[in-house]
């Protein structure tokens, strides 16, 4: 089946009458397959060489695979990657994938906008925007659950009142602009890791330390897990192209905005006649300035009590699962260790020898 309306990479904006090949998906290339596949364009940078020449650094992405590749700026496509394609935008290409030491890339062939009678192919949004493997409305669920667990009155009030009243963006919302969990329902999906996984480490050592000055507070802990990125929903907006910085995200970031949220959240409870504990709020507050740990990570204070050190760990655990997740289920090498040119920046053993 010809289509006549496909960009020939040689001429930009040029058509041709090659016979197309079968729709494939990005994520399901194997190196040196070519094929037609529709993507978004979720980034394009202009860059320079050590020689000073411009060139251009884009990602195509589909809901399985990332593809970042340089486009140099002596290429034939370099004209209409600099004038004419647009992040956020989706495209039909066509292109050869190939497996190399600086990760997937593709060699464009033709490439233009995604057009109405695309949909007779198959093409939909949603077919470029990753998401969550787990349904979002139950794990919403879940955190309302596990919230409904605090058996501190006013502090239960407090976190259920933050989910219910931002139900919708939760639902949604991407956990990360990049790293992990940059997906739609991603910051669900990491909440509920974390929540899941703190709860459980609070409840233990308390039962194996039941002396310990102060106690360690496992409300606080359920609440602190549950609230630790509410702040996110402020940092980030949704764009087609996945997640991006507000002026406030950029500005202030999430640790100190969901700071701000429990505060505000906290003071109308208190107008409400339903005050939450001076200690108790200045305890869930610590948990959420020192999730990071570390200064450079974005935290201004490190974890200073049982319920912020737990809270950290099941945190930064949970982050780094999903990264080693991505990184091997990424790799088509065939080989026994994956390449270094990774989020984690380290190889990962695959098996073999």
């Amino acid at each position: 089946m010809s289509d006549p309306t496909l960009f020939d990479a040689g001429k930009p904006g040029g058509k041709t009458n090659d016979e197309a090949s079968s729709i494939v998906a990005l994520g399901e290339m194997t190196d040196g397959q070519e094929g037609d596949l529709f993507a978004l364009l979720a980034d394009k940078q202009t860059l320079t060489t050590k020689d000073g020449k411009p060139y251009y650094r884009v990602t195509f992405r589909d809901a399985r695979r990332d593809v970042s590749f340089p486009i140099w700026g002596d290429a034939p496509l370099a004209d209409a990657c600099r004038d004419q394609w647009q992040v956020g935008g989706f495209y039909k290409l066509r292109a050869l994938y190939r497996d190399t030491n600086y990760g997937p890339q593709l060699d464009i062939r033709r490439i233009r906008p995604v057009e109405d009678a695309d949909t007779a192919d198959g093409f939909s949004p949603s077919m470029c925007q990753p998401s969550s493997r787990f349904d979002s409305a139950e794990m919403f669920a879940d955190l309302v659950e596990l919230a409904g667990g605090i058996e501190d009155k006013p502090l239960r009030t407090l976190v259920l009142d933050l989910l219910e009243t931002h139900q919708v963006e939760l639902l949604a919302w991407p956990a990360a602009k990049t790293n992990h969990h940059a997906f739609y329902g991603g910051y669900l999906e990491h909440v509920r890791n974390v929540a899941r996984n703190a709860v459980y480490l609070a409840k233990q050592y308390q039962e194996l330390y039941p002396d310990m000055t102060p106690p360690l507070d496992v409300d606080v802990a359920t609440a602190g897990a549950i609230l630790h990125d509410i702040g996110k929903l402020r940092e980030l907006r949704l764009t087609p192209a996945g997640a991006d910085y507000t002026a406030s995200g950029s500005m202030i970031g999430h640790i100190l905005q969901g700071r701000d949220m429990v505060r505000e959240t906290a003071a109308l409870q208190a107008e409400a006649g339903e005050p939450l504990s001076p200690e108790r709020l200045l305890r869930l507050e610590h948990v959420i300035v020192s999730h990071q740990r570390l200064p450079e990570w974005g935290s201004p204070k490190p974890p200073m009590t049982p319920e912020a050190l737990i809270v950290h760990f099941a945190d930064d655990c949970d982050a780094k699962f999903q990264m080693m997740l991505t990184v091997l289920g990424g790799d088509t090498s065939g080989a026994a260790m994956t390449g270094r040119r990774n989020v984690l920046g380290q190889q990962l053993y695959l098996g073999g020898e």
